[in-house]
């Protein structure tokens, strides 16, 4: 079974920037990968999400600040995150799921859910 693990998360002032990485256990070239990123006490929320097609797609909040590359020779994906705010604060999660995407727009998220999701990585963004 697919297994991820995040790495890269930290702390940075609120306009800086951070990468995060997902490193897939096997090949992905033909999994649905995804980013959330989850706050205590509040719904995890969908960040991106990039497709077996190169394509990636992402929340209706993230507006530019972050995207979502691949690197299908080493099977990492990233997301970059630039002018982090202090709401971008939280727990970032990576998922794989075989298949293309099915995207549910303007979410970051696919529909059905992902449930194969890394142990996660903490971004903490101070002023």
């Amino acid at each position: 079974q697919m297994h991820v693990v995040e790495s890269g998360g930290g702390s940075a002032q609120a306009g800086g920037s951070l990468r995060l990485s997902c490193a897939a256990s096997e090949d992905s070239d033909q999994y649905c990968m995804g980013w959330s990123r989850e706050v205590p006490g509040r719904e995890r929320e969908g960040v991106g999400v990039f497709d077996t097609s190169g394509s990636a797609s992402y929340a209706h909040w993230v507006k530019g600040r972050f995207t979502i590359s691949k690197d299908k020779v080493k099977n990492i994906l990233f997301l970059q995150m630039n002018n982090l705010k202090l709401e971008d604060s939280a727990m970032y999660y990576c998922a794989a799921e075989p298949g293309p995407c099915i995207v549910v727009p303007g979410r970051g998220n696919v529909d059905p859910p992902f449930g194969n999701w890394g142990q996660g990585t903490q971004v903490t963004v101070s002023s």
